[in-house]
């Protein structure tokens, strides 16, 4: 009997007696669109992914166009006019030579103010019909935060031994991350932006946030929309703006006043970072690759921070995405099957799609904690912005040791603790494992730990950011095919250009 199922545009397997193992090379084409408070943009890309056992990993990622980059429209003051963007993306694919069929996978994300706006959900359910294949993300302080980070590079960089702070600083938030061995240790965000006032080719002043009239305030200059803003008092402003933008950088304790602006709580006390890049917006001015004016703050922020960052230890690098680091630039699809160790239940829960993934650091000592794997989890949760338990999640793993009841079910009740917010509003539990302990952690799930609802594979190699569909059993085999749709980014091993230093 042929069974055809259709997932983001490809077919994974046109029965079930075949699968696509059969394939050792897979080529992609890819298009990201990031659309944030002030600029949106377009990134197509060529992926080529190599079959490596059960998995298929890139090896090579091409670009094939950038866009220009588009200041937001908006329609008033509330709502992103959906139609200028509409056609913004049109005469991009027109631009690219490519279209929206030919698009095998992609990535939405709508970050900053956009998130917030009435009609975020909207353009986003918009764009991700008009392209599909794509996940769609909308991404809150934390989840912005975490891709930026990764999308400049910093986190790759922070892998060979060098402690790095990567500051985003785009539109409407300065959005900061300390990476340590190859990982985000800290994040933090602040409202500090460089379109929190803008103004005209006259200087007359057409926009205004709420931290603009703060930060206005401050540096004594008193504004109000269609006043003119001097080149002085912009100055004045943009100064008071890396005042505190600089306090948070540096960590530790600080003003009332910086605090109150923060999004995600200040970065800790520590040691001082050995490399501080500068992504988003501000860094196309701060390291001179862009002479285009975009009517605000950011040239005038570019030097203030410059200035700031001369007399401060760290050593300045140049990342490898600037206003682009929270593009995502292509989406790499993965392919597995599940092995046969795996626990359903109900059975009808499959087939489950665009399910996203974390990866909580879970520590499998003699004993396991399970109070500690609840807070693991609940701190995974945190990261991605998925708290408010709107959608179930896929819970990734990689077991050690033995599997004894006591081991199992402090493991079992630590992860349903975790996600009981998630789990409270009906959805599945998902539990991935690369190891052989499906079954058993599923089972232990439903029977000692009183979950009704519950997918349980094993076999399967996963991270964070991750999306993954999981399709219904296979008649011949009981296992499951797993779709794994991965946000890439920059890595020192993927031919990616040197970073410039300072």
């Amino acid at each position: 009997m042929l069974e055809e199922e259709q997932q983001g545009g490809r077919i994974f397997f046109s029965n079930v007696g075949r699968s696509m193992e059969l394939e050792d090379e897979i080529r992609l084409t890819s298009v990201g669109i990031d659309i944030g408070s002030s600029t949106s943009h377009l990134a197509f890309s060529r992926i080529v992914l190599e079959r490596l056992d059960t998995r298929y990993m890139v090896v090579e990622r091409t670009l094939l166009h950038q866009s220009e980059v588009l200041l937001t429209p908006y329609a008033d003051d509330n709502e992103i006019d959906a139609e200028a963007l509409g056609a913004f993306i049109a005469d991009q694919y027109e631009a690219a030579g490519l279209k929206p069929e030919a698009i095998d996978t992609g990535a939405l994300i709508l970050t900053g103010v956009a998130v917030r706006r009435r009609n975020a959900r909207a353009i986003g359910e918009i764009f991700s019909a008009q392209t599909g294949k794509f996940v769609v993300v909308s991404a809150g302080d934390g989840l912005e935060t975490t891709l930026a980070a990764f999308g400049s590079g910093a986190v790759a960089r922070s892998g060979k031994g060098a402690r790095v702070l990567n500051v985003d600083i785009g539109g409407g938030t300065s959005k900061l991350a300390l990476c340590e061995d190859g990982a985000i240790r800290n994040i933090s965000a602040i409202d500090i932006g460089a379109r929190v006032i803008a103004f005209d080719a006259n200087r007359r002043i057409t926009r205004i946030e709420e931290a603009g009239y703060y930060f206005a305030r401050r540096a004594g200059v008193a504004i109000e929309l269609g006043a003119i803003l001097t080149a002085d008092d912009a100055q004045s402003i943009a100064a008071s703006m890396v005042d505190l933008l600089f306090e948070a950088m540096q960590g530790g304790e600080i003003r009332r006043e910086t605090a109150d602006l923060h999004r995600l709580p200040p970065l800790p006390a520590g040691p001082t970072p050995d490399i501080v890049m500068i992504s988003g917006g501000v860094s196309e001015f701060l390291y001179a690759d862009t002479e285009q004016d975009f009517s605000d703050l950011g040239p005038l922020l570019a030097v203030e921070l410059r200035q700031r960052l001369a007399n401060w230890p760290p050593r300045l690098e140049r990342p490898q995405q600037g206003i682009r680091a929270t593009v995502v630039g292509a989406s790499q699809y993965t392919v597995q099957v599940s092995g046969s160790t795996i626990f359903v239940d109900p059975l009808d829960m499959l087939p489950v799609r665009n399910v996203p993934v974390i990866k909580p650091a879970l520590a499998f000592g003699e004993e396991i904690d399970a109070d500690a794997i609840a807070e693991a989890v609940r701190e995974a949760l945190a990261r991605l912005d998925l708290t408010d338990g709107e959608s179930a999640v896929a819970v990734c793993y990689e077991w050690e040791g033995s599997a004894s009841y006591r081991r199992l079910d402090d493991f079992c009740r630590g992860i349903v603790s975790g996600l009981t917010a998630i789990l409270e509003r009906g959805h599945p539990l998902i539990l991935v494992g690369d190891g052989d302990i499906g079954g058993l952690v599923g089972m232990h799930c439903k029977q000692e730990a009183g979950v009704s609802k519950l997918v349980s594979i094993d076999g399967i190699k996963l991270d964070e950011f991750d999306f993954i569909d999981i399709g219904a059993m296979l008649e011949t085999s009981g296992a499951v095919p797993v779709v794994i749709k991965s946000l890439v980014f920059p890595s020192l091993g993927l031919g990616h250009e040197a970073f410039d230093r300072d």
